[in-house]
């Protein structure tokens, strides 16, 4: 358990250090441009543990018609580059009449005395890095292939959603709502862009040929001359929905709506158990094979799950292969509260198995216009982040779904060890995430900053100092509001 809170915790400060040197670069670089001196760029807050001092600033020209008092004025010292203990979050420090004095002839340096134009570029150059860094993230991931699964269906149950709109085994979802899906994962995020909508969900789907290739777009599927005949006609199924999940702590879009992925048939093998759960405490293992469950033989993973969640509080009796030997155990499972029905949880992850190739998919562009699909991502992706927070407003969103640092830890930790891709992926989902909060128009954010300096291109005045500070509290009020109500849904899920 130690072990895994380390690995969480220098997870998150890989994660959190790529994202904010890349944002506070955008301000710092914006800022060059705009010959504004920086005082100091900070990753992480609090005592440093780490400084170099680059070079002093080159002589900028004095601006036509600036009186310049050089009397007791002190030379600028080059940019502080720290690196501070608390690594979560970051700042660029600008020389401004607003934060101390500054002589008369460095005043043309400071950025209050920029114009409207250029500090909106300054301020807005933070987040446009972290759009960028996604765009370049995921320029790099379609270069290479995206990995998937194939949105192939599996047996549904009669009463579901689904299968009463007409869905049917063995049919792939070629498109959510006309958006093209070519993994399991455009599945989930097309899903999950309607939750809390009152309307129809309109998913395509035809049957599945193996050898055809993935849809480049949502009317066609790129595919070889010599399969063009075995492409199956596709047909939309209309689901409607009222309110969807809005309620939901954690939602499971896919499995809401009865959409079951089909899986090649899994063994009972135990793959990891978890520390302090009822698996790990009966003494199972990872490699373990169950072979019956209260004297009935179990054949598949998903069997040996309905057995688990059937029994919650009550003892099960099961025979375990374990390396060539048969043993006895007893293992009562715990119970767990999971759509408003209470199921067993024995902390106990199957055993990973290879897909079948027909069941694996790559998405992969050439280098040169990979660029597209990956702008296409990212914009999808903000628009999402964006839905959901106005969702989240208006209450069709459960807040239960904001996550904080600890989530983020996790998540981080998991991701890195799924590898390179799983891990990059991450990070330009969290880069678009980090992106769109501090657009938000909330001041202390670099949203709220742009949207005095909007006003001040309206009204053609700085917005007065009285508002900014009163802005200045409730931004204060509403970011710690929001991050309390972060951590305690981080606690609530541990």
């Amino acid at each position: 358990m130690l072990l895994e809170v380390l690995q969480s915790i220098i997870a998150l400060i890989v994660t959190l250090s790529i994202l904010v040197t890349i944002h506070e670069y955008g301000h710092y670089a914006a800022a060059r441009l705009c010959k504004v001196h920086v005082l100091r760029f900070s990753i992480g807050f609090g005592k440093s543990l780490y400084t170099r001092r680059g070079r002093p600033p080159a002589d900028v020209p004095v601006p036509a018609g600036q009186v310049v008092s050089t009397r007791g004025n002190e030379p600028l010292q080059g940019t502080e580059f720290t690196i501070a203990v608390l690594p979560l979050g970051g700042y660029v420090k600008m020389l401004d009449e607003r934060e101390g004095f500054v002589p008369d002839d460095q005043l043309h340096l400071a950025f209050n005395r920029k114009p409207v134009s250029q500090r909106i570029f300054i301020v807005a150059a933070g987040p446009v890095a972290n759009f960028l860094l996604a765009i370049v993230a995921y320029w790099c991931l379609f270069t290479v292939g995206v990995s998937g699964i194939v949105p192939l269906l599996g047996n549904m149950a009669p009463d579901s959603r689904a299968a009463l709109a007409g869905l049917q085994a063995n049919q792939e979802v070629v498109a959510i709502d006309g958006v093209a899906t070519s993994t399991w994962s455009d599945v989930n995020l097309r899903l999950f862009n309607r939750i809390g909508d009152t309307g129809d969900i309109i998913v395509t789907a035809r049957e599945f040929r193996p050898g055809v290739v993935a849809p480049e777009n949502s009317e066609d599927y790129a595919v070889q001359d010599d399969l063009l005949p075995a492409l199956a006609p596709s047909r939309d199924y209309v689901i409607g929905v009222a309110d969807w999940l809005s309620d939901v702590e954690e939602p499971y879009p896919a499995q809401a709506l009865g959409l079951a992925l089909q899986y090649p048939e899994i063994p009972p093998v135990i793959g990891q158990v978890i520390e302090g759960e009822a698996a790990m405490e009966a003494g199972l293992q990872a490699g373990d094979q169950v072979l019956e469950a209260n004297g009935t033989a179990v054949t598949s993973w998903q069997q040996w799950v309905e057995v688990i969640q059937a029994h919650a509080g009550a003892a099960v009796n099961l025979t375990v292969l374990r390396q060539g030997d048969t043993i006895f155990v007893t293992v009562r499972p715990r119970i767990m509260t999971r759509d408003g029905k209470q199921v067993g949880y024995v902390g106990a992850s199957r055993q990973a198995i290879e897909l079948p190739a027909e069941m694996s998919r790559v998405v992969s562009y050439p280098f040169y216009s990979a660029w597209l699909p990956a702008v296409e991502k990212t914009w999808t992706v903000t628009v999402f982040t964006l839905d959901s927070i106005k969702k989240m407003i208006m209450g069709s969103i459960s807040p239960k779904n904001l996550s904080g640092p600890i989530t983020i830890a996790q998540v981080a930790s998991a991701t890195a060890e799924s590898g390179l891709e799983s891990f990059v992926a991450f990070i330009a989902l969290l880069s678009i995430s980090l992106g769109v909060l501090n657009l938000l128009p909330i001041p202390v954010l670099d949203g709220g900053h742009l949207l005095y300096y909007f006003i001040e291109l309206v009204i053609r005045r700085p917005v007065p100092e009285k508002v900014q500070l009163w802005g200045l509290q409730l931004g204060m009020f509403l970011i710690v509001s929001i991050m309390l109500l972060a951590f305690y849904n981080d606690l609530t899920r541990l």
